[in-house]
């Protein structure tokens, strides 16, 4: 007897594709500002270090509170969270292979009397959300600060469990 075996080549890109009906795509993977590494993977996790708002090699800089509105925190840290996914993109080469978002650690540059931190870092979350679905779903602090590397205006890191 003979068995028809049929395999599939798995080309699939989900998330990718959310991205673009979003009107969203992924930066080239930012150089890092200091000495350290961009991502690292043990095992099936995968920790982006500190990601900032770059457009187009542009940093997004101010004080949320001051200089920019809750608002506009809330999409710099949507492109961090662009920065950390074109990062682990890099290191497992496809989107798909994220199984889900553990742990989201956001930072804010803002004035002292700011209290709304988490949501600035909702802009992350909720894309996170968005292209994952429950596996978007992650653990979080959002903390503020006085000053941020560069005079950022937001900046996050992210760990991912990946399909190994």
């Amino acid at each position: 007897m003979l068995k028809l075996i049929i395999t599939q080549n798995h080309t699939s890109h989900m998330i990718e594709e959310k991205l673009d009906s979003l009107g969203l795509t992924l930066p080239g993977v930012p150089k890092p500002a200091g000495s350290y590494i961009p991502s690292l993977r043990i095992n099936d996790l995968v920790f982006i270090s500190g990601q900032v708002p770059f457009i187009d090699g542009n940093l997004l800089t101010g004080k949320v509170g001051s200089d920019i509105t809750l608002e506009e925190g809330s999409e710099r840290a949507k492109i961090c969270a662009l920065n950390a996914l074109a990062v682990v993109k890099a290191e497992i080469g496809s989107l798909d292979n994220i199984q889900r978002i553990v742990k989201v650690s956001g930072y804010v540059n803002c004035i002292d009397s700011f209290v709304d931190q988490p949501k600035v870092i909702n802009g992350a979350s909720d894309l996170f959300g968005e292209l994952f679905g429950d596996s978007g779903q992650h653990t979080r602090i959002a903390i503020g600060s006085n000053s941020l590397p560069m005079n950022s205006s937001v900046e996050l890191d992210v760990i991912f469990q990946v399909r190994q």
